[in-house]
């Protein structure tokens, strides 16, 4: 037998370590405020805790069932439904996930096969590609316009055929914290009609839509519901990302299709977690206040931040705010982000690295998930930082 010599041919070969766990590790390193991964630096409800305490003590704690528990099923169902007009029956078309990742790993992994190509919109989130690539598909990337960061769809026109498995969309955006319009979702209708295409909508930070705009899920539209896989994620609505808590919503004929795969990745989530949120859930100002929340969290920073030297447009949605700073320095973007963090104690993301290819317009994403002080000190060093401070 020849001996084994440790060289692997890697799935994902160009995959190294997420940004998020690069830029978190050294704000750790470095005793830097950490605006760079997108997490709360603040509790969530005290009600919320005494529930999942509450089912723990009650002996809720084996496995749910695979799809999650009813109860959860039902308040979600009833929770879009308001929103955005679409019922999803709790039975065969909505699934609690073990946070957002999965849910969209296992959308691709169930849909996509060999030789597929998948549309997907740059910046983009980084799970994206790597699941397309394990599944053997093949990742079509269209780049946003710049700098508002909007899908230019005649150029998703032309790289629509017969190979089109999937369209990816995110609304609200992370990182660049767009939004999609009403039009834009239009132009999806359009460009998918008459086809096979699936639609991947992630939209994890659904209740973060500012400035009265309304937040334009898929659940909105009858002709790309049906078509369509709707994820969203408990971890963003209620300030507990650590709990890996999701659900996905899809038509019955899709879902099932998830299902076949859901089952052998994680079969079930949290169990004690389920009974909470799906009380917690039935007070509705619980997400529907969000948008106010965060609302007035960007408001603050940007307020804070608008004497510095940096540029920016308030951001549409999400809890993340990006900030140019070309008049500042010309530095690639990763290596002023990593000097940020090291020389004056802040640590943002570098919006290159949301490309499959580096794209540098010199723009740096901040998460302002945080508390007031912790904002008011994040502000005091960004405003510090000018051409002459920021000099190799």
């Amino acid at each position: 037998m020849p001996q084994f010599n440790g060289l692997i041919n890697s799935k994902l070969p160009s995959v190294g370590t997420t940004i998020f766990s690069v830029m978190s590790k050294m704000a750790a390193e470095h005793n830097a405020i950490n605006l760079s991964q997108g997490f709360p630096d603040f509790s969530c409800s005290d009600e919320l805790v005494r529930l999942v305490h509450e089912n723990m003590k009650a002996g809720n704690n084996q496995y749910a069932p695979m799809p999650g528990i009813l109860p959860l099923r039902e308040q979600i169902a009833a929770m879009v439904g308001d929103l955005y007009g679409t019922h999803y029956h709790p039975d065969t078309e909505i699934t609690i996930t073990a946070g957002a990742t999965q849910a969209i790993y296992t959308a691709i992994s169930a849909l996509v096969r060999e030789g597929d190509e998948v549309v997907i919109f740059e910046p983009a989130y980084d799970c994206y590609s790597p699941a397309i690539e394990m599944s053997g598909g093949k990742p079509i990337y269209i780049q946003l316009k710049f700098p508002d960061y909007s899908i230019d769809w005649s150029a998703v026109k032309k790289v629509l055929n017969h190979r089109t498995r999937m369209i990816i969309i995110n609304t609200p955006h992370n990182p660049s914290g767009s939004v999609l319009s009403a039009n834009d979702m239009k132009e999806l209708e359009k460009l998918t009609n008459k086809t096979d295409i699936i639609i991947l909508s992630d939209e994890v930070y659904e209740h973060m839509s500012f400035d009265g705009q309304l937040h334009q899920s898929v659940a909105r539209y009858k002709n790309l519901a049906e078509r369509s896989f709707l994820v969203s994620s408990f971890g963003k609505t209620v300030h507990t990302t650590g709990w890996k808590m999701a659900y996905i919503a899809a038509p019955a004929n899709l879902m099932a299709e998830f299902r076949k795969v859901h089952q052998y990745l994680v079969f079930s989530c949290n169990t004690p977690m389920q009974y909470a949120l799906a009380e917690f859930l039935k007070n509705k100002d619980n997400y529907l206040e969000l948008k106010h929340f965060y609302q007035a969290k960007r408001d603050k920073f940007v307020r804070l931040i608008h004497n510095s030297r940096f540029t920016y447009q308030p951001c549409s949605g999400t809890y993340f705010q990006l900030l140019k700073y070309d008049t500042i320095c010309s530095e690639k973007d990763t290596d002023f982000a990593i000097r940020l963090t090291k020389e004056y104690g802040i640590a943002s993301i570098p919006l290159s690295v949301f490309y499959h290819k580096p794209i540098d317009n010199k723009v740096l994403r901040f998460c302002f998930a945080k508390k007031d002080e912790t904002l008011e000190r994040a502000a005091e060093v960004i405003c510090k930082i000018s051409p002459e401070y920021a000099k190799p």
